[in-house]
């Protein structure tokens, strides 16, 4: 992918593989980021030389804006709506069944779609700029496809909360104190060199032993397949009111002016 349309790359090393995203619109996901992000994750897990994922985005504002506004406005069926939204699925169950476990370097603020991939991952390990809002509901749609990451991590309280607060940015303190981060550092090289140590220690261990934990530790989502494409469904119906039009013209007018 060239780096105006977005790119995603998997780099190895030493059974460390490490899987970056990036879209120049403050790395938002269109759906062939979000495909690419699915395959390489599910590549690096069939992979027998890979010990441990590393998730991570380049550039150094947001971690992840979210969905493509450009592409969410040129949805113009369900169908087109539920294969859109059924990108975040296919990267969120890459992760689920991934026989690894996958770190996630969130170094920035993330929003929306993007709070769904820092839930998801198995460990999130965050810069304190990393502040998180869960958006969905201001432009018409919700967090139906991230909500059961979301929900696992943080509770089913939290989830209703961060959903029905979408105005709200949640400090990265927040989301340390409530599960969604395991640690929080204050400069890069720290968060940096805690990733680094930390996949280090997972790739140095029994790979047999560490598959059969992530079994364990994902145990009651045997049904999402089935459920997220069903929450794509929700999404992809929803995306097409006018309601949703009009906040997203808003939000991009508002975003011009800046």
């Amino acid at each position: 992918m060239s780096s105006e349309n977005g790119y995603v790359r998997t780099d190895l090393n030493e059974g460390i593989a490490t899987v970056t995203f990036h879209h120049p619109k403050s790395n938002s996901l269109p759906g062939h980021v979000l495909r690419g992000m699915a395959q390489a994750i599910t590549d690096a897990g069939n992979d027998p030389s890979v010990r441990v994922i590393i998730l991570r985005s380049d550039g150094d504002k947001a971690f992840c804006a979210g969905a493509s506004f450009d592409e969410l406005v040129s949805i113009d069926s369900a169908e087109r709506g539920l294969e859109f939204f059924s990108g975040f699925a296919l990267v969120i169950n890459a992760i689920r069944k991934a026989p690894v476990f996958v770190i996630g370097r969130i170094h920035s603020h993330t929003v929306g779609g993007g709070v769904g991939l820092a839930c998801a991952v198995d460990i999130a390990y965050a810069h304190e700029s990393a502040s998180a809002r869960l958006s969905e509901l201001a432009i018409g749609i919700g967090p139906f496809v991230v909500g059961p990451a979301v929900e696992r991590k943080v509770g089913t309280g939290l989830f209703g909360l961060l959903s029905s607060t979408p105005a709200a940015r949640r400090s990265s303190a927040w989301c340390e104190a409530h599960g969604m981060y395991a640690e929080v550092f204050a400069t890069t090289e720290a968060l940096d060199a805690r990733i680094a140590a930390h996949a280090r220690e997972l790739a140095a261990y029994s790979p047999e032993a560490m598959a059969e934990l992530k079994r364990v530790m994902w145990r009651g989502t045997e049904d999402w397949d089935t459920l997220l494409a069903e929450r794509a469904a929700i999404s992809g119906r929803l995306v097409l009111s006018e309601f949703t039009r009009n906040a997203i013209a808003a939000f991009k007018e508002a975003a011009a002016k800046r």
